[in-house]
């Protein structure tokens, strides 16, 4: 890997566990990571309920927009981290993939989504450390 490593989060919608990863990721890492996020279906707009999630936590998601997934942007990825996607992710030879086992917050209450947030954040903080980044905060 590049001094910068990069790392794509990928759920079906890009619009709840995907982005959540991904802010945690940008927040702790700063600009020692390339962090990308995307979705095989993206929603139209972020998961509500996420976002006052990760309101809570300190982090501002409310402007981030779902994007599609792309195999160029799989292929530029040092490590692909997929929530839910199953077959419909593309895999590329010298990519390392992560499957991260995580409820989906779309339609979950409050409590279930903090609950997915903070597994998330663990999940992030311990990719850190597997990539020898410490964490800002």
């Amino acid at each position: 890997m590049s001094s910068a490593p990069s790392v794509l989060f990928v759920c079906v919608h890009n619009a709840g566990r995907s982005q959540m990863a991904a802010a945690f990721l940008t927040h702790l890492a700063a600009d020692r990571v390339q962090v990308r996020s995307a979705g095989t279906a993206p929603a139209a707009a972020a998961n509500p309920v996420a976002v006052e999630a990760m309101r809570e936590a300190g982090i501002d998601i409310s402007a981030r927009t779902p994007t599609v997934l792309t195999a160029g942007t799989v292929e530029a990825s040092d490590v692909v981290i997929t929530m839910g996607c199953g077959d419909s992710c593309p895999h590329f030879p010298g990519t390392r993939y992560l499957d991260w086992q995580l409820d989906d917050p779309a339609g979950a209450d409050i409590a279930t989504v903090r609950r997915i947030r903070d597994d998330i954040e663990h999940r992030v903080r311990g990719l850190l450390a597997e990539l020898g980044v410490a964490p800002v905060g």
